[in-house]
């Protein structure tokens, strides 16, 4: 890099660079973080971006030199330090070309408490210091939920929380079918329920030879007790647990624990596969995928090892770490500093940590067997992804829209006998449910089941917060809000598939919550369309797509008529066949906005319901209206209070004894 591309104030800082181990932060003209690394020796390491003729030749590297405008170091004591130090200073700043594994979400973990008098499995999101034993933390939801299923199915142990085993009276379906013993009702053996537990435990903890031997123990005791039934529960486990471990493939040495990274890349889409061997048997995979990856494969793998593992051992115990934390990490490369990652490991673990790059013998294979699983869940997503794309160009179609729905909300009013009106929208992102972006409105203009009325007030605020909001701050944001290679509007369905074929769904921008989606869709025909029109129009949205969806219904001649959507300036619906890709994914909106909103107002009726009377009077809030009714003890009795007595609760002044008086005069 030609040094009159470098910023001055980069160029003396080069000149400056310690030789310790530490971190650097790369910065934009607004003073940002636009990318975090560390070093071993950070003179050389720094130096390296910006000497002519680098062996370094990341696909980043211009970009980031083109927006760096200052550098700033931070020196350490070790490469562990550096390493600890570089995630937090990432999940502190995310800069833009660091590699971003996954959104801070926590892993799953199986809860089970011996203690208690009937012992369950739960869920939990984040383990407590509470004496309970947990399993896990599992590398999905998919994942755990399975785990918890498979031991509902052959372990029986309540699935009641203990809210619901103090307040049932009579036995569920667990019990029918003779997966509960239903210790809420009947009396059952403590003793024997425990020891269903304690197997359960050492399912979890992988000790399948023990828990096998400890079943077949078992089984042949109530054997010669005569106690068949039993003895057939115990047989039936037993043969659970083999099944498992005959699927469980072995790969490797059996005294050592392994996770297995896998990756597989092509152009900047990357698929990461992480294998979990236990005892030389592989236990479970997980997959994350990364897009717009613009670093090089070592960065990635660096990336995944920093964010992984810290997710990973947050809040967990020693004893806790030194179980997840496995004794060998393969990699398909080495990152820069996997010395100070594996040091880092070896201290929470209590143990040495090893991150090897086989090219031959076992771990190679192992690692070649991780790269394939990488590989078949890229070509699985990416076949996803162009289903949902498909069946998103044939609604694009239908509708004759401008662009890709990839965002959808739909609309709809509920009220009860008038009262209680609420509007909900609610929001689907790539066919899927996108509960972050449903709202709801408490109708506030109109009532008496005046549904033109209220749907109009409720898209005109809708509308306003989006027209409030500001517009992306980068042409790259821009960038991410459409479709790559978005086609123009296909003449037929067949066109329409076509013109997906091979099309990658990019990221779409998050920033704003209150963006205006590609489709808006109402509950509704003609009436509620022109409605929705006018209020877009009112506020000079005239290029939104806005359709109404109405539904099936009988004519007077007794002939039933499909669904039907009404586009703008159409006499006539378009009937949608059955089953078809178009109608399933506005049906999907249009019921879930049925559901959310009826939700809604069964909340909305019910704080009307339990609410004070003295809710809404100015100046009477809920410190103060809890006074009043600790001194006075009733609505009644402070209708007959005298102004001094009244003026005497703490919170009353002149201004809120006039607002009261003034309500009790209207009869509240």
């Amino acid at each position: 890099m030609r040094g009159d591309m470098v910023p001055q104030v980069v160029l003396d800082k080069l000149e400056l660079l310690p030789l310790q181990p530490g971190c650097y932060l790369f910065r934009d003209a607004k003073g940002a973080a636009i990318y975090i690394g560390k070093a071993k020796n950070l003179r050389h390491r720094v130096r390296s971006y910006f000497q002519e003729g680098s062996s370094d030749t990341r696909a980043m590297l211009p970009l980031l030199r083109r927006t760096l405008a200052d550098l700033d170091t931070i020196v350490v004591g070790s490469e562990k330090e550096a390493a600890i130090l570089e995630n937090n200073l990432i999940k502190e700043h995310r800069p833009r070309f660091n590699v971003k594994l996954r959104d801070d979400k926590d892993f799953l973990s199986l809860r089970m408490d011996l203690r208690a008098p009937w012992p369950w499995l739960e869920v939990v999101r984040r383990p407590q210091p509470d004496g309970a034993r947990y399993f896990g933390p599992y590398p999905s939801a998919t994942s755990a939920r399975r785990t918890l299923h498979l031991i509902n199915k052959h372990f029986q142990l309540r699935t009641c929380s203990d809210t619901e085993l103090a307040s049932r009276q009579r036995p569920c379906l667990q019990y029918q079918i003779k997966r509960c013993p239903a210790p809420c009702v009947y009396e059952v053996d403590r003793e024997g329920y425990v020891g269903q537990a304690r197997s359960v435990a050492l399912f979890l903890e992988g000790r399948h030879d023990e828990l096998s031997g400890e079943l077949e123990r078992r089984m042949k005791e109530a054997s010669r007790n005569l106690q068949f039934e039993e003895a057939t529960v115990y047989r039936d486990q037993l043969r659970a647990v083999k099944d498992i471990q005959e699927k469980q493939r072995l790969v490797g040495d059996k005294d050592l624990d392994q996770d297995a990274v896998g990756l597989h890349r092509e152009g900047d889409l990357v698929e990461l596969a992480m294998m979990y061997v236990r005892r030389g048997r592989v236990t479970d995979t997980a997959t994350f995928s990364l897009r717009g990856v613009e670093v090089e494969d070592d960065e990635v793998i660096g990336g995944l090892l920093r964010q992984y593992y810290d997710d990973l051992l947050e809040g967990t115990t020693r004893e806790e770490a030194a179980s997840l934390v496995p004794h060998e990490i393969v990699v398909p490369v080495l990152p820069e500093g996997a010395e100070g990652v594996a040091e880092w490991l070896s201290e929470r673990k209590g143990r040495a940590v090893k991150i090897v790059c086989p090219q031959r013998g076992d771990r190679r294979k192992l690692l070649e067997l991780a790269t394939e699983n990488a590989a078949h869940a890229f070509r699985e997503k990416k076949r996803a992804s162009d289903d949902v794309a498909a069946r998103l160009a044939q609604l694009q179609q239908k509708l004759r829209l401008p662009a890709l729905p990839r965002r959808i909300e739909c609309i709809d009013i509920s009220h009860l006998g008038g009262q209680d009106t609420v509007g909900a929208i609610v929001a689907l992102r790539d066919t899927a449910l996108d509960k972050k972006r449903y709202r709801t409105f408490h109708v506030r203009t109109v009532q008496g089941g005046d549904d033109y009325g209220a749907m109009k007030e409720v898209l005109l605020r809708r509308f306003r917060r989006a027209l409030a909001s500001p517009p992306p701050e980068t042409p790259a944001q821009v960038q991410e809000m459409v479709l790559d290679d978005s086609p123009e509007v296909p003449d037929s369905e067949a066109e329409a598939e076509a013109a997906m074929t091979d099309v990658i769904l990019a990221p779409l921008d998050d920033t704003d919550p209150w963006s205006l989606p590609d489709l808006l869709v109402v509950d509704g025909g003609r009436g509620q369309l022109n409605v929705a029109l006018q209020a877009a129009r009112e506020l000079g949205l005239t290029t939104l797509p806005i359709v109404g969806l109405a539904k099936e219904r009988e004519n007077v001649a007794g002939e039933t008529l499909v669904d039907r959507v009404f586009l703008p300036g159409q006499k006539n619906g378009i009937a949608l066949r059955p089953q078809t890709a178009a109608l399933s994914i506005l049906a999907r909106a249009r019921d879930e906005a049925h559901r959310f909103s009826n939700k809604a107002r069964e909340k909305l009726g019910k704080t009307r319901r339990l609410r004070s009377s003295l809710d809404g009077i100015s100046g009477i809030g809920p410190k103060t209206r809890k006074a009043l009714l600790d001194a006075l003890g009733s609505i009644d009795r402070i209708s007959r209070a005298s102004d001094e007595e009244l003026l005497a609760v703490q919170g009353m002044n002149a201004r809120t004894l006039a607002a009261l008086r003034g309500a009790l005069a209207e009869g509240l």
